[in-house]
């Protein structure tokens, strides 16, 4: 059982769940190592000094091992993000690029992007407040000039260099 089997949900629900018990530990820690240290100093020769120092010198590794699988979690989610946005801003890149290669117009560069934003000809005529015809004539042409049969093959030709572990290469400019 791991950390996400006790606390399921995102990297900041983890984070938050294992902050938690650390603190629930360090207050116990606190607890039987003053007991611990206290019956040491008047019997210390008694079976019950020895495990209730064992039991607090437990505490105090879950409370470090615990410390340090939250900055690990932590380095790992900033590392995350970091790529993430890193991707976005590559993808924005490659889009823009191969937009004016295509010699796609301001428009068409518009509709081309709510298209890869998953949205239809109706939704993307509702927010250009253009006809649905007129939004569907410039997809026709964004996917003639990217050389594209549809929406999922123009979709499918950004998605497919994420995929392979890149982006657009100087090599390919149709689907």
């Amino acid at each position: 059982m791991g950390v996400s089997d006790l606390f399921p949900g995102s990297g900041r629900t983890r984070q938050l769940g294992l902050a938690a018990v650390m603190v629930l530990q360090s207050v116990a820690a606190v607890f039987f190592v003053g007991d611990a240290g206290f019956d040491l100093i008047t019997a210390p020769a008694a079976g019950h000094s020895v495990v209730e120092t064992l039991v607090a010198v437990a505490l105090v590794a879950g409370i470090v091992l615990s410390a340090r699988e939250l900055r690990l979690t932590l380095e790992h989610v900033r590392a995350q993000d970091r790529a993430l946005e890193t991707a976005r801003g590559e993808l924005a890149r490659v889009i823009d690029e191969q937009f004016a290669e295509w010699g796609l117009t301001p428009a068409e560069r518009d509709v081309g992007l709510l298209a890869l934003k998953g949205l239809d000809a109706a939704e993307i005529a509702g927010l250009r407040s253009a006809a649905q015809g007129t939004v569907r004539a410039q997809l026709a042409r964004i996917y003639a000039k990217a050389g594209v049969s549809g929406r999922a093959q123009f979709a499918a030709w950004f998605v497919e260099d994420l995929l392979d572990g890149g982006v657009a290469g100087p090599e390919r400019t149709t689907g």
